[in-house]
């Protein structure tokens, strides 16, 4: 029997299909491009703070906002995910991170300044971030590739802040703050097109350790989800990720140079934080493919608290800088495939994209915490030495809720039954 052209059996042959090597490489390619500019904004500190007439204080709150919007909108972005597909609230966000970034050199005032850059970009930032390639990821690749690919996404990030950071350092010296923002804003278009592949279909559809309810509402996994002590205790332990994250991304380059080491030595620590996380994320993912993975949390919240410690007791050299770059670099986005594989094992794909933006929303709540107290108290005591000791109390606190998970599906998937 010959099949029409235009017959439904037809359909199936002429849709393009993502293979998973594509969709992790298609993935990848744009965490690099929309991750890098924004860990490299601890560069633009101080020559905003030079050219704008707005405060420090004004910044840090900026900062913070941005972070706490990132987080509130993560859940909505994951819900229109799991709804519209990744690609495109993926392409919708790089184009209002685009006019974030161009809006920066016009937020003349402190008010316009918390707008465009605390609530503009932490929205577009929402749903234009590696939580969404990871949904993708979760939806479109069958499940021995997930782990894998959650690491190497999150390396990917990594290698674009490690590329960014001394990009925006150099250029800004170079060309001005301005026009490095404008060059950015226009590199960040250009994830459009790799973010439109992410929409396409997987190759291969397996079912997942935990069993997607076909009837099951958004509502009805949200409840499940927030009834799960398991969960519970993954999302409250994200939220130190979140609070040492955002303080030593905005606020170490200026701690460095209050502690009298040339600027350099700033961006380039901050650069091998990226360039080591790649090796620490994809580790990351490699260990929670074959370890219990809230074991693996435990261990890197502890380790980060460890090399805090040592770091803040330490002289500050050169040297010591360097090492701490290192070594947090390691642990640095090292959570990720651990916490987003835990979500995937215990509720599935159906929602994952939702249920991973709300776990990180209260890691943007930690980094809200965690921004809004060291520009407080940088300006109350004039040092930074207090978050720090805060960032290690919470990363024990951190090592230790999450050794309970219970690492399993919260339903068990049905046995066939013979006819």
């Amino acid at each position: 029997m010959t099949v029409q052209t235009g017959s439904p059996e037809a359909a199936p042959a002429r849709r393009f299909r993502m293979t998973p090597d594509l969709i992790i490489a298609a993935g990848c390619l744009t965490a690099i491009i929309t991750f890098g500019p924004r860990a490299s904004i601890g560069q633009f500190q101080l020559p905003i703070l030079g050219d704008l007439p707005i405060s420090s204080a004004t910044f840090s709150t900026a900062m913070a906002l941005q972070y706490l919007f990132w987080g509130i909108g993560a859940p909505f972005a994951g819900a229109l995910a799991d709804k519209y597909g990744t690609g495109r609230i993926l392409s919708v966000g790089a184009v209002f991170y685009a006019l974030a970034l161009w809006l920066m050199v016009y937020s003349r005032g402190d008010a316009a300044f918390m707008l465009t850059q605390g609530v503009l970009f932490g929205l577009a930032l929402s749903a234009c971030s590696f939580n969404l390639i990871i949904g993708a990821f979760q939806k479109m690749l069958p499940p021995e590739r997930r782990s894998f690919a959650f690491g190497v996404g999150t390396a990917s990030g990594s290698f674009g802040q490690f590329l960014f950071t001394p990009l925006a350092g150099g250029m800004i010296e170079a060309i001005g703050w301005q026009n490095t923002a404008f060059l950015f804003a226009g590199i960040i278009l250009c994830s459009i097109p790799l973010a439109l592949t992410l929409a396409g279909e997987p190759t291969q559809k397996k079912n997942d350790f935990a069993a997607d309810l076909p009837g099951q509402t958004m509502r009805e996994a949200l409840r499940e989800a927030f009834r799960h002590r398991s969960y519970i205790l993954l999302v409250i332990g994200f939220f130190t990720c979140g609070f040492q994250l955002a303080f030593v991304t905005v606020h170490f380059q200026r701690y460095i140079v209050e502690a009298g080491l040339p600027a350099n030595v700033g961006y380039w620590a901050f650069a091998l934080v990226g360039i080591f996380n790649i090796v620490g994320s994809m580790g990351s993912g490699w260990l929670a493919s074959r370890f219990p993975k809230r074991w693996v949390l435990s261990f890197i919240y502890g380790s980060r608290s460890l090399v805090t410690l040592v770091f803040i007791l330490l002289p500050p050299t050169p040297a010591t800088t360097y090492m701490f770059g290192i070594l947090t670099g390691l642990l640095w986005l090292s959570t990720v495939p651990p916490t987003s594989g835990l979500i995937g094992v215990m509720f599935g794909s159906r929602y994952f994209s939702t249920l991973y933006g709300l776990a990180f929303l209260n890691h943007q709540v930690g980094g809200f915490c965690g921004l809004m107290l060291a520009g407080w108290l940088r300006d109350a005591t004039g040092s930074f030495l207090i978050v720090w000791w805060l960032s290690i109390f919470f990363g024990v606190f951190s090592a230790i809720i999450n050794l309970p998970i219970i690492e399993k599906p919260v339903r068990s998937v049905p046995t066939p039954q013979p006819a």
